[in-house]
């Protein structure tokens, strides 16, 4: 994960209303492992938090600068400690009008991972603890705390710049405030919800279950394929990437390895080749299967304890909802 770029600025703000003092930074960053460990670290905290939106940049304008700034940069019109200067200066402002949140140290920081350029920005907390000294001396100290990351965003500067109608190249924390406490970064970043996550993964997860019951797979191979399909798409929430849905359709199905992409293009889900997947969505999602004595019965484990109840000392199932084509031909089965 190279660092082309980094710059922390400090926003010193306290939560008495006193104005904000914003400390601007002169220089980048000195390459260090310390810096490389903090950009580590962050991606990990980012990717873990459930909650983020993906979305667009809206039209440039006064109200939204930002994506102005960020493009003379990316033209090389702008070194990038002026870019920083200029954004965390927005920042500040915003954060003053808002009057909801403390200030905090800013991070910047433009990196490469594998073959795609990303820019994070993120207000990073601190927490006071005590250090031991080679002196053995307790000492207080003072570190970033990513625990409480709570108003952070990445840009795919690579998909922003080839892929001008792609409406989810930015992501951002939605934060567990409430919309106000996070809005105001949003505004900041200038950026505006394209895709629903959380929507999109539960499409998914719809056009895998009508995968599933069209190939009427043995109960096995279905639970295999869905063990597959969950590990993706955790691991592609954990890298902070999107589920690519021609790389899931390989792994489903080696011998037919386009056979699932093309099912959900030909049934029209309206899915797009990469879904931004939902953590929790996600690992909401388990099959349960059972074939006997001609009857076979498969269902999503989050429908239990909502439309399917299982009494376990009578060993019974009870079926809320029953999809109308088969109550349909139950009812022309009694009539005949």
């Amino acid at each position: 994960m190279p660092i082309r770029n980094a710059v922390m600025h400090f926003i010193d703000k306290k939560p008495d209303g006193s104005p904000a003092v914003l400390h601007k930074a002169q220089a980048t960053l000195a390459p260090s492992e310390a810096t490389d460990n903090l950009l580590f670290d962050l991606n990990d905290a980012y990717n873990a938090k459930q909650g983020k939106a993906w979305g667009f940049f809206h039209d440039e304008s006064g109200a939204y600068p930002f994506s102005g700034w960020l493009r003379s940069f990316v033209d090389g019109k702008t070194d990038f400690v002026e870019f920083t200067r200029e954004s965390v200066e927005h920042l500040t402002k915003l954060m003053e009008e808002s009057n909801l949140t403390t200030g905090g140290h800013v991070l910047f920081a433009h990196y490469q991972q594998g073959m795609t350029d990303y820019l994070a920005i993120a207000l990073l907390q601190h927490s006071d603890s005590v250090s031991v000294s080679a002196e053995l001396e307790v000492k207080p100290s003072r570190h970033l705390d990513l625990s409480q990351l709570n108003l952070a965003a990445r840009i795919n500067l690579s998909e922003w710049r080839n892929n001008p109608v792609s409406k989810q190249y930015v992501s951002f924390i939605k934060g567990k405030g409430g919309r106000k406490i996070s809005d105001y970064f949003r505004d900041f970043i200038g950026c505006q919800e394209g895709v629903d996550g959380p929507g999109e993964t539960r499409t998914l997860l719809k056009a895998f279950s009508d995968y599933v019951e069209r190939e009427d797979l043995p109960e096995d191979l279905a639970r295999e394929k869905t063990h597959t399909l969950v590990e993706y798409t955790a691991a592609q929430t954990k890298l902070g990437e999107p589920v690519a849905l021609k790389e899931l359709s390989e792994l489903l199905d080696e011998e037919r390895p386009q056979n699932f992409a093309e099912f959900v293009q030909g049934a029209d889900y309206g899915l797009s080749s990469e879904i931004p997947a939902d953590k929790r969505t996600i690992n909401q999602f388990r099959r349960f299967t059972g074939r006997a004595e001609g009857l076979s019965i498969s269902f999503e484990a989050h429908l239990l304890g909502n439309k399917i109840e299982f009494d376990q000392d009578a060993g019974t199932l009870m079926i809320k909802g029953v999809p109308t084509q088969l109550v349909d031909q139950i009812k022309r089965s009694v009539k005949d």
